[in-house]
C-alpha cells in the first residue's frame, strides 16, 4: 500500500481492524495465496488495548498462541456476594485460564500476518465505502482508494462496516473498565476472582485477575446503570477488591471499552463482505468472554472467503451464517437475561448463597470449567467456479 498522497490500490480482501479476530482472519487469507491489505487506526498495536485477555483451556489447546506472552496458569476462580464474605472456591484440576500479554501477542499476530503475505496499514483510519464499492481509508500520506473484492468488519462493538455492509450491529452492549499492574510474586495460588455486586458492576461483575505476576482489576456493565459513572466505580472496587496483594501502585495501564453481550448477529455476512469478532457479537452473552469465539469465527470466515475467492462466486458467502449458529447461544442468553436482573445487594447474595449448594456449584463448575465455547461451524461445501480459475 502507497503510504503518501491520495491514490488508489486494489486488493482481494480489506480486513478493518487489527485486533486478534482481524488478524488471525488476515493471515489465514493470505497463507491461502489471496492478497489482503489489513488497515489499523492505531499507529502502535499496543496501544488501546480493550480486553483483560483471558484465554480459556479450550483455545489454549485448539490454536497455536506464543507461551512467552501468556501468564501463569489458573485453576481457581473465587465468586463473591457485596459484602465479600464467605466467597465461593471453585478449583479445577486442569489448567483453566491464562491472561494474555495483549499488545506483545497483537505484535507477534502482526509478524506472522506479514511474514504470510499481509499488507500491514498501521495509523490508517477507515472511512467508508465510496460508490462504485471502493474502500476508502485515510493513511499517515493522506486518503486512499482501493478496489477489493470484499470487506471484513474487525472493526469492534460499534463497526462503522457493519453499517456500511447493511449488516447487523449490536445493540445490547456493557462498558467495562480495568488497571492492570505487575504485582511481587509471593507464592500465592492463581486466581480469579469475581464479586457480583449490582451497585459497583451493574448487570455483570467486577473482577480481579491475579496470576501471580500482574493483577487485572475491573468492573463492566450496562452503562446508564451506574449510580456514579464507571469510574468510579471502578475507583471504589480498586480500593476494597479481594484477592490483591498489596496497595495499587501508581503506574498502571487503563483499559476500557464497550462489550457486546446479546449474542451472534443474525446477518455478518452479504455478498460484498463479513463481520468477525466484536463486530459480528461473536462474545459469550453471559461470560462476556470473546477471545474464544473471535479466533473460531474468524477460521471460518477465512474458510468461506477462500472459497468465495477461489471460485469467483459472491454467494458462498451465504454460508456465513449467523442464524445458525446463534441456536447454540440460547441458554447463555438466558442467563443473561437473569444476571441483567440482578440489580440489588439483596438479590446478589442469594444468588451467591444458591452458589454455595451442591447443585449450585455443579452449575457454576460447569460455566467455568466446562468445555463448552463458541460453536465450530460445520466445514465449507465447495461451491463450483462461476469463471475459469
Amino acid at each position: 500500500m502507497s503510504a503518501g498522497g491520495t491514490g488508489h490500490d486494489g486488493a482481494d480482501v480489506v480486513v478493518v481492524g487489527a485486533g486478534l479476530a482481524g488478524l488471525h482472519t488476515a493471515t489465514l487469507l493470505a497463507r491461502g495465496g489471496h492478497d489482503v491489505l489489513l488497515a489499523d487506526r492505531r499507529p502502535r498495536l499496543t496501544g488501546a488495548v480493550r480486553t483483560t485477555g483471558i484465554f480459556v483451556r479450550r483455545t489454549l489447546d485448539d490454536f497455536d498462541l506464543p507461551p512467552e506472552h501468556l501468564g501463569p496458569p489458573i485453576r481457581r476462580v473465587a465468586l463473591y456476594p457485596p459484602g465479600l464474605r464467605r466467597p465461593v472456591v471453585l478449583d479445577s484440576d486442569r489448567d483453566e485460564y491464562r491472561v494474555g500479554d495483549m499488545g506483545p501477542l497483537y505484535e507477534a499476530g502482526a509478524r506472522a500476518a506479514v511474514a504470510a503475505g499481509v499488507r500491514l496499514a498501521l495509523g490508517t483510519r477507515y472511512e467508508g465505502r465510496a460508490d462504485d464499492g471502493a474502500v476508502v481509508l485515510t493513511g499517515p500520506g493522506g486518503p486512499l482508494r482501493v478496489r477489493t473484492r470484499f470487506l471484513v468488519g474487525a472493526d469492534g462493538a460499534r463497526s462503522r462496516v457493519a453499517r456500511d455492509l447493511g449488516l447487523d450491529r449490536n445493540s445490547e452492549l456493557l462498558t467495562g473498565a480495568e488497571e492492570v499492574y505487575a504485582v511481587p510474586d509471593t507464592g500465592r495460588t492463581p486466581t480469579f476472582h469475581c464479586v457480583l455486586d449490582p451497585t459497583l458492576a451493574p448487570g455483570y461483575l467486577a473482577w480481579v485477575v491475579d496470576d501471580g505476576r500482574h493483577a487485572h482489576v475491573g468492573v463492566a456493565g450496562y452503562a446508564h446503570r451506574f449510580p456514579s459513572g464507571l469510574r468510579a466505580a471502578l475507583d471504589r472496587f480498586a480500593a476494597t477488591a479481594p484477592g490483591l496483594p498489596g496497595p495499587r501502585p501508581e503506574a498502571v495501564e487503563r483499559r476500557g471499552g464497550p462489550i457486546p453481550v446479546g449474542g451472534l448477529l443474525h446477518r455478518i455476512g452479504c455478498p460484498e463482505g463479513l463481520l468477525v469478532g466484536d463486530a459480528a457479537g461473536a462474545v459469550s452473552p453471559l461470560t462476556a468472554g470473546g477471545l474464544d469465539p473471535c479466533l473460531r469465527l474468524s477460521a471460518h470466515a477465512a474458510e468461506v472467503l477462500d472459497d468465495a475467492l477461489r471460485t469467483g462466486r459472491r454467494d458462498a458467502l451465504a454460508a456465513y451464517d449467523g442464524a445458525t449458529l446463534r441456536a447454540s447461544f440460547r441458554g447463555r442468553l438466558l442467563l443473561r437475561r437473569g444476571l441483567a436482573a440482578v440489580r440489588t445487594p439483596a438479590v446478589a447474595g442469594a444468588g451467591v448463597a444458591l452458589l454455595r449448594t451442591p447443585p449450585g456449584r455443579a452449575a457454576a463448575r460447569r460455566v467455568l470449567f466446562g468445555d463448552r465455547s463458541f460453536p465450530d461451524p460445520a466445514p465449507v461445501r465447495r461451491t463450483a467456479a462461476a469463471v475459469p480459475a
